[in-house]
């Protein structure tokens, strides 16, 4: 089954990157979508079919935090699977974001296969 998945990063080369390592991970993508922060991701999911988010923390607008609370309370998106790639290492941090609902977390710089073994795996249990 291919999945349909929306990157959110302010910077266009990251998104890049990560649209780079999950066509050449082998990961089953279906159409992908951008944002270059959170406004313009909510906008993404309110007009498009997105089975999975990958977003970064830092970005201007609405970072990552601010867009995981709006998918949170909204009962159409707080189903979608949420990783996180980012530089980010404060573990309090971080366990506020998995508290929210973060599926995983995907340290900077990463490799295809990192992403695509986390990604397989949160979708196959995200269907189970």
């Amino acid at each position: 089954m291919a999945y349909n998945v929306l990157i959110v990063d302010d910077s266009q080369t990251m998104r890049k990157v990560i649209l780079k390592s999950l066509t050449l991970s082998g990961f089953d993508m279906g159409d992908y979508f951008e944002a270059g922060n959170g406004e313009e991701a909510l906008k993404v999911l309110n007009s498009q079919w997105v089975d999975l988010i990958l977003t970064d923390l830092n970005m201007p607008v609405m970072n990552g935090m601010e867009l995981i609370q709006k998918l949170k309370e909204n009962p159409t998106f707080q189903g979608i699977p949420v990783v996180l790639i980012t530089t980010e290492g404060s573990e309090k941090r971080l366990q506020e974001l998995f508290d929210l609902g973060v599926k995983e977390y995907i340290q900077k710089p990463f490799h295809p296969e990192t992403l695509r073994d986390v990604l397989t795996r949160i979708m196959e249990n995200s269907h189970d």
